[in-house]
Order: structure tokens, then sequence, then C-alpha cells
């Protein structure tokens, strides 16, 4: 009889023909540390004659959270992972493939995710086994509450993923019977009509494999016969959900690259000429012209584009021949023409080919290679140096400039001109807060910086310090606040920071003494010279105060950790101290505030604190300091050093050094 309340979660597995696999990817679900009192575990056989249904059998009689159904082969995942949705109770679901397995706390943690926040959708880190490919952007931090238009999540469609249930059931949807792309179009609509989407990335919580006999489905059923339905639904899904305009664009080119272009260009040679010129290039034609916005068509790649037009103008030879040529042509060089850049395709400038210019046009597409080196307060002028070149162009007519743009502001872009070293990328630039815009200071508010780049006539403008390999002093990694005086002599303090992203940006007019009525004022932030993990935050009444001061620090996600502060001589000076664990706190962002009765003050950052490093369950750690863009609040960046990707991350710094070379 089922139990009186439902599960959190249930795991429902679909399992054909999924031996030896099919054993850890179930026990797998059975050693979750959410607990089986609160796990069901569906599995479905579909018709194996390999002994799946008998070791599913053997299974579920030591386990009774597992629920083995046999049914007739549906000859798709999606059928048996539908049986599993119909006996579904949990507040959750999450589809679990045979041949892949969970880490031990994947759905302890998805789930507190999900509860946390109140998102529909719970993505965790996927990892792969024996090489398969797996997404990595969505994964560069933990995300309590985000959206397919902020993120890139929208990048993956399988169905890996934990889904409130009552979003599925509201939805009254199902898997089609696809044996390929069969999951794309039911994870686009559930992330479509999904209220939030939360990322577990600290945490490998889904490994993904192909079976020792390379069955899976995704290479069984790769041919454009077993595609094509799934790929049409796909952009059918996203038209019913999003009105005609940008965000319908923004997803829309996902599927015009990877559903559209990538089998096109992949899959079209392989089938015989007849089906490829009467089944499928007019399905594809059809979709080129439907689909694509002339929006999309200026936001994707060159080859892409060539593609494109050439299913507009139903040219099927030539698409055939730029298919069955594309890696060949990938390698072609390029043409620098009247501050444009092209691609020196065949068809490029062919009278006979008749294809327009924009469709080689890669302009935007070309890498910056850029790094700072210094940024050095000299007086009340914050100066940068640094190197950075457009790949490929040769530096003729070369030069650089500073662009700032103030954060959410609709107002002009200020340039700083910089000097350029000549024969070489270098260049050098001086920003004074006080004169920067044409002889007045800067707004108060966030400013980004930005490099102009130019070669040849060609300029490229990208965010600057993503890219810092090879500075020269620890300035640069973190550069000192200053209080400038404005011409009408007022003090502001600018604060130069670098965001999660590594790129650097400009908080100014932070106030440079605390204001007349400000109940504390904060003295010191340091790092405990002996414990590395626990922040210290002195401080000094500025009045009377009988009561008390407690430290206290709030994440993103909302959880709040609090301390009490200590005062010198039993207070009556008014110094105090309060100690934060930060090596407790779990990972995320953490904004510092003072608690007094009914007053709260923001902690600023006193002193060029520095990150710092600790072990944690054997783990290492890091806290870097950094800058909201509302005003002087100080926030910690805690989270998991991930020492694969920095190794990873230092062999790919060790293989670029070619690129670094000649720019010097």
């Amino acid at each position: 009889m089922p139990s009186a309340s439902p599960p959190r979660v249930s795991v429902i597995i679909p399992a054909y023909n999924a031996m030896p696999e099919l054993t850890r990817s179930v026990t797998s679900a059975m050693e979750q540390t959410l607990g089986l009192d609160r796990i069901e575990i569906i599995a479905v056989d579909d018709g194996s004659t390999d002994g799946t249904g008998e070791e599913l059998e053997r299974l579920a009689r030591g386990c009774p959270a597992l629920h083995v159904v046999h049914q007739a082969n549906s000859g798709c995942a999606g059928g048996p992972r539908n049986t599993g949705l119909d006996r579904a109770r949990g507040d959750f679901v999450f589809f679990l493939d045979s041949d892949d397995y969970l880490g031990p706390d994947a759905l302890r943690r998805m789930v507190a995710m999900a509860d946390e926040n109140g998102t529909d959708i719970v993505l965790g880190r996927i990892a792969s086994v024996g090489g398969r490919a797996v997404p990595r952007a969505v994964f560069s931090h933990n995300q309590p509450r985000t959206d397919i238009f902020s993120s890139h999540a929208y990048l993956t469609l399988g169905p890996w993923k934990l889904f409130r249930r009552s979003l599925i059931e509201g939805l009254r949807l199902r898997f089609p019977p696809y044996r390929n792309c069969e999951d794309k179009p039911f994870t686009a609509a559930a992330y479509l009509n999904a209220s939030g989407i939360s990322v577990v990335a600290d945490y490998d919580c889904y490994y993904v494999r192909y079976r020792e006999n390379r069955s899976n489905l995704t290479l069984t059923a790769s041919g454009l016969a077993h595609r094509m339905d799934g790929i049409g639904l796909c952009f059918e899904t996203v038209a019913r959900y999003l009105e005609p305009g940008p965000r319908r664009d923004q997803i829309m080119r996902r599927h015009v690259e990877w559903e559209l272009c990538g089998p096109l260009r992949g899959l079209l040679p392989r089938e015989s000429e007849r089906d490829a010129r009467e089944r499928f290039f007019p399905e594809f034609r059809r979709w080129a012209r439907t689909w694509v916005t002339d929006t999309i068509f200026q936001r994707i790649d060159a080859p892409d584009r060539l593609l494109i037009h050439l299913l507009r103008t139903d040219r099927f030879e030539d698409v055939l021949a730029v298919a069955r040529d594309a890696k060949r042509d990938q390698e072609r060089g390029h043409l620098v023409d009247k501050g444009r850049v092209y691609w020196l395709h065949p068809f490029f400038r062919d009278h006979t080919a008749d294809v327009p210019d924009v469709c080689f046009d890669i302009t935007d597409r070309l890498p910056v290679h850029h790094h700072l080196d210094t940024a050095r307060w000299h007086g009340g002028a914050l100066r940068l140096t640094g190197r950075a070149a457009i790949e490929g162009i040769d530096a003729i007519d070369a030069g650089t400039d500073v662009v700032l743009r103030k954060y959410e502001a609709d107002r002009p872009e200020i340039r700083v001109p910089a000097t350029h070293d000549p024969g070489t990328s270098g260049f050098a630039a001086v920003i004074d807060p006080a004169t920067a815009d044409g002889g007045a200071p800067l707004e108060r508010g966030l400013w980004n910086l930005y490099l102009d780049v130019r070669a040849q006539g060609v300029s490229r403008v990208v965010r600057f310090g993503g890219s810092r390999e090879g500075r020269a002093s620890g300035e640069a990694t973190r550069p000192a606040r200053r209080a400038v005086t404005t011409p009408r002599g007022e003090p502001v303090v600018v604060v130069p920071y670098f965001t999660p992203y590594g790129n650097l940006s400009l908080d100014v007019g932070e106030v440079a003494h605390a204001p007349e009525d400000a109940p504390c004022r904060v003295t010191r932030t340091a790092w405990h010279g002996a414990r590395k993990s626990v922040l210290i935050v002195g401080g000094r009444l500025t009045g009377e105060h009988g009561g008390w001061v407690r430290l206290r620090a709030e994440s993103g996600a909302g959880a709040v950790r609090e301390v009490a502060a200590r005062f010198e001589r039993g207070g009556a000076s008014g110094d105090f101290t309060a100690l934060l664990p930060v090596g407790q706190l779990t990972a995320g962002r953490w904004t510092l505030t003072l608690r007094l009765e009914d007053r709260t003050v923001v902690v600023p950052c006193v002193g060029n604190l520095a990150s710092t490093r600790w072990f944690r369950f054997g783990r290492p750690y890091y806290a870097k300091p950094l800058t909201p863009r509302s005003a002087p609040a100080l926030a910690l960046d805690v989270a998991p050093i991930r020492v694969v990707a920095g190794a990873r991350r230092r062999l790919r710094r060790a293989r670029s050094r070619w690129a670094r070379r000649w720019i010097r």
C-alpha cells in the first residue's frame, strides 16, 4: 500500500537491454543520502531480452522503494519514461538513464536548492565517464535562482534534471515517441514555463557514460530519420510559448545552431542523395525560412549564415557541397577590407556563386587577446598598463582606447585614449575619476571597463580584465581603493575591483567618511592570523550605545549567519570585534552588515583585504572579497576550489603561450 505522505522524489529509470550498466545506475538511486523513505524508484523494463528485467526484480527484493514495471518494447526512451510519470507520486521527478548514475548526495542537494528558492527545475552538475561530452558553461558557479534568458541553462536539454512534478502535470507534458531528440521538446517546454531554475555546480550530481557495447540510443539512432520529428517539435515548442521578438530569437538561436545547422552539416552528406534531396532538404529549407529571423541570421557564425542563405534560396547542390567540405573550408584564411574581415570561402565574391558578403563577415567573431599588467594609483588617477591585439590581424595602424560604460544606465560611454607602444601590443591609459567625463567627475555608480582594440581599420570592443595571465604585481589583482577630490572639493572614494568573471570595474561614490548619524564606524576587516577561514571585523561606536552589536552574513539564497560582537573592556570604550567563521558558510555570495538594535550598518572593506583559502572536509575552499554594485557593503564569494578545473586551466594557459608571444 502507498505511504500516507508522498515521497519527495520519484526517480524514473527507463531500461532496455541495459546490462551490465543497469546495476550501478539503480544502486546509485538506492544509496542516496536523501534516504529511501523519501524516494521512490520506478524502473521500467521496456521489453528487454538480456536479463535486465530479472536484474531489476532481484534488486527490488531487497529494496521496498524500488518498483519494477515490465512492458512491451516501445522502441524509444520516451515510452518507459511516460510509464514512470503515470505512476509517480513524488513532489519532484528525476529521470535517470540506465547507463548513467547519480552522485550519492545529488538528490538531497537538488531538493534543498529547489525548496530554498521555490524553483521548478534544478540542474545538477554533470560529469563525464569515458569521454562522453557534457555541458560546462552553465555549471561555472551555483545559481540559486535563474532563468533561461540570463543563464546558459538552455544549452542543456537532456532530461537528467530535477523537475517539480506539478509543473509537468500542469502542462500535461509527456515525451513524444521518437528514438532521438525526444527529450529536447519535453525539457524545452518545462524550461519555458518554469517559475525559476536552480543550478548546483559545486557537486558532481550526474555521471553520463557510453555503454560498453556502444548501444546507447544516442549512437544507434543518430541518423536524420530519427531526428527530424524531434527537431521540428523543438521549433514548434518555442513558438508555442514565446511571442516573436528578442526573447524568442535568443532561444531559437540555440535550435538553429544545434538542431538545424549542426545536423545539416554533419549528417546530411551521409544520407543517400535521393533521401537528402527529397526527404530531408525540404524540411531544413522550411525551418530556415520559417524560424530564422534576420536577427538570428546576423548573430550566428559565418558558416551557419552561409548554410541558411543557401537553404532559403533553395540551392540543394550548394548546400551539400558546403556541408561536405565544411572541415576543409573552416581552415581557410581571411581578408581585411574597409574595416571588415571576411572568411575566404570559395564562394566569397565569386560572381557565379552569388552569395552576399554578409555570409562571410567574421569581424565580430575575431578573438581579442588581452590582459592587464598593472593597475596602480598615481596621485588621484588610476594608471592601467596591459596588452591587447586582435587575433590574426597584423598590428598596422594599431590603437587602443579604454571605454567606461555605466552599469544599467542610459548615458553615453566615456572614452579614455591610451598610449600605444609602436611595434607591440602594449598600451597605457590614465583614468582620472575627477575629470574623466569631459572635465567633469565620474557619476556615482558602477562603471564597467572595456577595450576598443583597433588594427588595419578593424575595431573590436571587449570587456577588459578577463585574461590577466602574467600580471606583474598584486596591485593588478586587487587595486587599492582611493579617496579622490572632485573639482567642487567633494571627497569621493573610488574602488577598482574584479567581478566574479575576472573583469575590471570601478565603484564610484563610496562615501569617504561615515555619515554624521552613523551609530558606528568599521575600522578593521582582516583574516585571522591562525585561522584563515575566520574574518575579523572591528569597529567603534560613534555615540552612546547600551545594547548589542551583531555581525550578519546573508547569502543570495536568503540564508543568514549571525555572530555577536565582543566589546573591549566591558564595552566602556565602544570598541568591538566580531569573528565570522566564513569556513562554515555554504558556497555562494554573502553580504556583510552590522545590526545594532534598530539600526543596520553596512560593513565596508577597510584596507586591502585579500582572498583566503582553507580546507573543509579534506577539500580546498576559498573566500574572495567582492564589491557589489550598489554601495560600500563588503561581500564574500565563498566556493570550493575545483582542483581538476584549475589544472586544466593551467594546461590551457601553457598551450596558449604561443598567442601571448605574438602579442608581445
